[in-house]
């Protein structure tokens, strides 16, 4: 436990999802009831206002609901998200009643459904009022300057504050300021894709399934949304995005119906739109003596997947495990030897879904005959296996691997 000349214990770097999240997380377990938190984050979380979906959406899988469930966000985020229970895959080389074609369902898992489309700032907004998350101190700041010793971290803010804490987090996103003062590379490269965001109408219901198609140059999915309507996540070339963000509503939509193989019908625009740069970046280091980094901050992946936002929760929930766990040995949890057993956990699982997600990318965006070829031979290998099929859902649920405890233990719900 960290000695009481600490202005906290820890003090998290961000407070967007992941750093929200980590901030209940810390303050719900019971082993680190007499901790001290702190979030640094210089803007407050808008408030959502009910009709109104935030561009930004993530697809959260089983165990990223577990760990919002265990954090005291899933109430307020449940009303307005949307279980889909299906999901289609095809490439634009064939077609989507062929064999090749990939059609997950619920009902081949034994699961309600395969996830939840939820608004981003929904979900912020929910974590920042879990009932755990009142003894939390919010600082109005951005961070400055980090300094390390042996027993603590002083940590300057841009109004000029300092504080010193025990373990400092870096959940401050792929720009992590966290991660640039303490000197961290990270591995990676920017894919020149973009993903260009929307909400749409559509011809037809969306059915509660979620639909990605293959096209050249990167996925287009419609994401289901529980007002009826789609969120497109259209994943193109760099210069293609820029010119889709500056057509008419009218000439974009035509432009997506075609794109989209006219699955749900016509579309029609019903938001603004946004294109949003992609990269992989992996973080050389997750840990340092005092010293931690949770999502985006650690690791970028490619969002044809959906898989970002829900590493990040495993991030925080596997930190607070074996921060609680060093607590309860009786270790130093802010030590590098106990830190690290976090960073072998996570920086393997991972490491894995970002080579996954980027093979995939790699091997869809080739338009060589041969590949073309192969990968829908593949495709349709595992459209005719079952256990293939169950296999990838489970991942995609979050449900294999190595999980936190709060995410496989029985009567997980609080």
């Amino acid at each position: 436990m960290a000695a009481r000349r600490h202005d906290f214990d820890v003090i998290i770097v961000g407070g967007g999802m992941v750093g929200a999240c980590l901030a209940a997380l810390l303050a719900r377990d019971e082993r680190l009831a007499a901790w001290r938190v702190a979030v640094i984050d210089p803007s407050a979380p808008r408030v959502p206002r009910d009709g109104v979906v935030d561009l930004r959406v993530s697809a959260l899988s089983r165990a990223s609901e577990r760990i919002l469930r265990h954090a005291g966000a899933w109430a307020a985020i449940s009303p307005y998200a949307c279980p889909y229970s299906g999901m289609v895959v095809w490439d634009a080389a064939g077609r989507l009643d062929g064999r090749d074609a990939l059609r997950f369902s619920a009902a081949e898992t034994g699961e309600p459904n395969l996830g939840y489309i939820a608004d981003n700032l929904r979900v912020q907004w929910a974590l920042h009022e879990s009932p755990h998350v009142g003894a939390v101190t919010q600082l109005r700041a951005g961070l400055e300057g980090l300094e390390f010793d042996e027993e603590s971290v002083r940590v300057t803010l841009s109004d000029g504050r300092r504080y010193a804490c025990a373990l400092v987090v870096g959940a401050d996103g792929g720009q992590s300021r966290t991660r640039e003062l303490c000197g961290i590379g990270r591995a990676g490269w920017s894919y020149h894709q973009s993903a260009v965001v929307a909400h749409l109408r559509t011809e037809r219901p969306h059915r509660d399934t979620a639909w990605q198609r293959f096209l050249p140059d990167g996925p287009l999915a419609f994401l289901p949304l529980r007002d009826g309507r789609v969120s497109l996540v259209w994943t193109t070339t760099t210069e293609d995005a820029e010119t889709l963000q500056a057509l008419e509503p009218a000439a974009f939509a035509r432009r997506v119906t075609e794109a989209s193989d006219r699955v749900l019908g016509a579309v029609e625009l019903d938001s603004g739109r946004a294109g949003l740069p992609l990269a992989l970046w992996h973080s050389r280091e997750y840990v340092r003596p005092r010293l931690a980094l949770v999502g985006d901050a650690a690791h970028t992946i490619h969002p044809l997947a959906g898989q970002g936002v829900n590493l990040g929760f495993l991030d925080a929930a596997s930190l607070v495990q074996v921060l609680a766990d060093t607590v309860g040995a009786g270790d130093d949890p802010f030590e590098a030897r106990g830190l690290r057993r976090y960073e072998r956990w996570r920086r393997s699982e991972n490491a894995l879904m970002l080579g996954v997600t980027d093979t995939i990318n790699q091997l869809f965006t080739q338009k060589t005959v041969a590949v073309t070829g192969a990968r829908r031979l593949g495709m349709a290998l595992v459209a005719a296996q079952p256990l293939a099929r169950r296999a990838l859902v489970q991942r995609a649920l979050g449900l294999s691997g190595d999980l936190p405890a709060i995410v496989t233990r029985p009567g997980w719900e609080p």
